[in-house]
């Protein structure tokens, strides 16, 4: 372990006390898109000891301008089994535990109260409130990111600290009948919000620095400029 994580080990913020943390730590990621793939990527060099993916999709080739976890010759394959395969080639002594689903009602408790935290990766607004509900009830933080066409934001939600995406985004009943619809997004985009998105779970573990609980990070790519807006 001294030697693998070496670069994050000699930061005295983290040390080998923060290592072990990421080691004993388990991590839910719905959905491994865009936003998804560079999480799972990063969070799985990082040390996280377990992580969970939940996805029901297959790898379809209008994926890969942007979803770095899979290849042209996986299309037509279960994301899930291809994640998994990606992340055991980065470390095989990850636990991964599977979901071909989607994240719903009936199965979003029991799926959810097996992990520490949730990555937020999904594209549809059912799916965040569904997450900030259960999150809310079982005092789990969630990490949410979203992106539209140039544009990306990250935030960190936790009940214990009074702040829910609800509180961010109140109008439920409009947001959830809002169609799903595919968009143009440039493919380094989701690059740049999922690395952030694993930069805070690395944070919330380890501990490190001030995580995005009451505030939100953006990113417009065609100016480059970002802005961390403290919402409460």
């Amino acid at each position: 372990m001294h030697e693998r994580f070496s670069r994050q080990i000699m930061l005295p913020e983290i040390g080998i006390e923060g290592q072990m943390a990421l080691r004993k730590s388990s991590v839910l990621i719905v959905g491994v898109g865009g936003l998804g793939s560079p999480v799972a990527l990063y969070l799985a060099a990082a040390g996280i000891g377990r992580i969970g993916i939940i996805d029901r999709d297959v790898v379809s080739l209008s994926n890969l301008q942007r979803q770095i976890l899979y290849k042209e010759c996986e299309t037509g394959l279960k994301k899930i089994k291809c994640t998994a395969i990606r992340i055991k080639e980065i470390s095989s002594d990850i636990a991964i535990e599977q979901y071909d689903k989607r994240l719903n009602i009936e199965n979003a408790f029991n799926i959810i109260e097996k992990y520490d935290l949730v990555v937020d990766c999904s594209d549809n607004a059912a799916t965040r409130y569904l997450i900030d509900d259960i999150c809310a009830q079982q005092n789990k933080p969630f990490v949410y990111g979203a992106i539209t066409e140039y544009t990306g934001q990250v935030s960190v939600f936790d009940t214990r600290q009074n702040w829910r995406y609800i509180d961010l985004y109140p109008d439920r009943d409009s947001a959830e009948k809002r169609p799903v619809e595919g968009m143009g997004v440039i493919g380094s985009l989701p690059g740049i919000i999922g690395s952030v998105q694993a930069t805070e779970v690395i944070k919330i573990i380890t501990h490190l620095g001030e995580p995005l609980v009451g505030r939100i990070f953006t990113i417009d790519i065609r100016t480059m400029e970002s802005l961390t807006l403290r919402l409460r």
